[in-house]
């Protein structure tokens, strides 16, 4: 793909930066080459290569899914101004 002097002025343009008019086609060709890699790495053959996260093979730690520190709501709720039901107040903020 060939960018020109018009698409980059567009560019610059929507990413608010500043081009001087003299350094836009040497711009243009910078990104064309750019855009080139890209298209040249979409050639590459990836069906049998599983998606990665990680550049090492790791299995994530998991624990049991346990409450460990429940059936305190008085404790929880003792310093809060005005508790309703077990739950905490707060004042209305969108009218």
């Amino acid at each position: 793909m060939s960018i020109d002097k018009a698409t980059v002025a567009k560019i610059a343009t929507l990413a608010r930066i500043r081009v001087p008019e003299e350094e836009q086609e040497k711009l243009a060709g910078e990104l064309s080459n750019i855009l080139g890699w890209v298209e040249q790495l979409a050639e590459v053959d990836t069906d049998d290569v599983r998606p990665m996260t990680s550049v090492v093979e790791i299995e994530p730690v998991l624990r049991a899914d346990e409450v460990t520190d429940g059936g305190r709501l008085d404790e929880v709720t003792a310093n809060a101004p005005s508790p309703v039901h077990g739950f905490f107040t707060v004042p209305k903020v969108v009218e």
